[in-house]
C-alpha cells in the first residue's frame, strides 16, 4: 500500500518540475489547458510526463486526485 503524501508539490516532483510554491504558481500561470483537451494530451508535457498523467487517470491511482486538481487549476 502506498502511503506517501500526494500533494501538488509531490506531483510536481514526480513530473520532474519545480515543486516549490513559486514554481507551481509559475507553471499554473504560464500554462493553460484548452477546453475539451485532456490533461495528458496538453502540448507542454514531455512523453514520460504525459504517460504518467494518463496512467494515473486510467488506473485511478493514488495520484488521480492530484492530477484532477492540476487539470482544474490549468483550466481556469
Amino acid at each position: 500500500m502506498d502511503t506517501s503524501d500526494h500533494s501538488l508539490s509531490t506531483l510536481f516532483k514526480q513530473l520532474g518540475l519545480p515543486a516549490g510554491k513559486a514554481g507551481i504558481e509559475a507553471f499554473i500561470r504560464d500554462h493553460h489547458l484548452p477546453e475539451g483537451l485532456g490533461l495528458a494530451q496538453a502540448p507542454f508535457w514531455n512523453e514520460s510526463q504525459a504517460a504518467f498523467i494518463s496512467e494515473a487517470l486510467d488506473d485511478d491511482s493514488d495520484w488521480a486526485e492530484m492530477v484532477d486538481e492540476l487539470a482544474l487549476l490549468l483550466s481556469k
